[in-house]
C-alpha cells in the first residue's frame, strides 16, 4: 500500500489529469505529469497512460540520482529530469491543447489583446520540434528560463510551477488568449497578419555598458525622461512613487524616484515601497527585452517587495519603461 506524502502526491496527479481531460486539454493517451517527492525522487505518469483515467499503478516513482530506472517511463522523461535538475519547480504539466497547437502551427507568437495576457503570459517562447517526442529537451530548458510556459511547435506545451494549479492556469490562459485572437479575426480578418517578428538591429558591443553599472542605469533614466508617452501617462495616472531594482547576491541597488512620470532622482539604496530583485541571468533577460518584468514577477522569476496590485495601476507607463530597457546596449 502507498502511504503519506507519496499517496497524497499521486492523488494530486490523478486529480489534475482528470481536470485536464475535462477541459479537453488532453485527449486519449497524450501528455504526461510529474511532481517532486524530495530532492532526488519524483513521480511521473507512465507511457501510454490516459491522464483523464489514471490510477496509482500508472504513476511511477523515479530516483533521479540512480542509473536504474523503472520500466514504462514516458519518452518525455529526459525533459522532466532536466527540469528538476535545473530549476526548483515542484510540478510539470506537458499536454497537447488543440487550439494552442493550431495557432502556433501558423503564427510565431501570441497576439495579446487583453491586459491579462500581457501580465500573466508575456511573450511565450516557441521551440521548434522535428519529432513526435521532445528529443532536444535542452532547448525547452533554455526557454523555461524566460517563461514558465513554453510552446513546442506542432506538439504541445510544457508548464512548470510550484503547484499543478499554477501550471494549469497558465495553459488555460494561453488557450483563452488563442480563442480571443481567433474571435478578433472574425471582426477584422487581417488582425493577425502583422505577427511576423520584426528584425532587430544588433547593437555594437563597443558602445555597450556593463550591465547594472551606474552608467547603464543612468542611460535608462535618460531615455525614460525623454520619452513623450511616459511623460503623458505619468501625468494622467500621477506616476509618483519610489521603485528600487536590486541585483541579487551583490550590493548593487538603484532607487528611482518618480514624480508624475519623470525620474527626478536616482539613489543607490533600497528604501522604497517597491523593490524588484533578481539574479543576474534574469536581469539579463529583462534588459534584453526577452522577459517582461510584470510576467517575471507573477511567475516568480523576480521577487517583488510590495504589493503587485498597487504597482499595476501604473501598468501602462511602466510597461513602456521596461520596453526602453532593451534600447540601452549592455554587456
Amino acid at each position: 500500500m502507498i502511504f503519506g506524502k507519496e499517496k497524497a502526491l499521486k492523488d494530486e496527479i490523478i486529480k489534475i489529469g482528470k481536470r485536464l481531460s475535462d477541459l479537453r486539454l488532453v485527449v486519449a493517451r497524450a501528455g504526461n505529469l510529474s511532481t517532486r517527492i524530495d530532492e532526488n525522487n519524483i513521480l511521473v505518469t507512465a507511457t501510454g497512460t490516459s491522464l483523464g483515467n489514471l490510477n496509482y499503478s500508472d504513476i511511477l516513482k523515479v530516483d533521479l540520482s540512480s542509473a536504474v530506472k523503472p520500466e514504462g517511463l514516458t519518452s518525455e522523461f529526459p525533459l522532466h529530469s532536466l527540469v528538476y535538475k535545473n530549476f526548483p519547480h515542484q510540478v510539470i504539466i506537458h499536454c497537447h491543447p488543440t487550439l494552442i497547437n493550431a495557432y502556433f502551427a501558423i503564427y510565431p507568437e501570441i497576439k495579446a489583446f487583453t491586459f491579462e495576457t500581457k501580465l500573466y503570459l508575456g511573450n511565450i517562447p516557441v521551440v521548434e520540434q522535428e519529432t513526435p517526442a521532445i528529443t532536444k529537451p535542452e532547448l525547452v530548458i533554455n526557454a523555461l528560463k524566460v517563461n514558465n510556459l513554453v510552446v513546442i511547435k506542432n506538439h504541445g506545451v510544457v508548464a512548470v510551477g510550484d503547484k499543478f494549479s499554477d501550471c494549469l492556469y497558465l495553459i488555460e490562459s494561453l488557450e483563452e488568449a488563442v480563442k480571443t485572437a481567433a474571435v478578433a479575426r472574425l471582426f477584422k480578418k487581417e488582425i493577425l497578419d502583422d505577427l511576423d517578428k520584426e528584425l532587430k538591429t544588433n547593437l555594437s558591443q563597443d558602445n555597450a555598458y556593463l550591465m547594472f553599472s551606474q552608467e547603464h542605469i543612468q542611460a535608462i533614466v535618460d531615455l525614460v525622461n525623454k520619452d513623450a508617452f511616459i511623460a503623458q501617462k505619468g501625468k494622467e495616472l500621477d506616476l509618483t512613487v519610489k521603485v528600487a531594482i536590486k541585483l541579487e547576491a551583490t550590493d548593487k541597488v538603484y532607487k528611482f524616484t518618480f514624480e508624475k512620470g519623470k525620474i527626478v532622482k536616482l539613489d543607490n539604496d533600497g528604501d522604497a515601497p517597491f523593490v524588484i530583485s533578481a539574479p543576474g541571468e534574469v536581469w539579463e533577460l529583462v534588459f534584453s527585452g526577452k522577459l517582461d518584468s510584470f510576467v517575471a514577477v507573477t511567475q516568480g522569476k523576480m521577487k517583488l517587495q510590495g504589493h503587485l496590485g498597487q504597482l499595476a495601476k501604473w501598468y501602462v507607463p511602466f510597461t513602456r519603461v521596461f520596453a526602453l530597457f532593451k534600447e540601452v546596449p549592455f554587456k
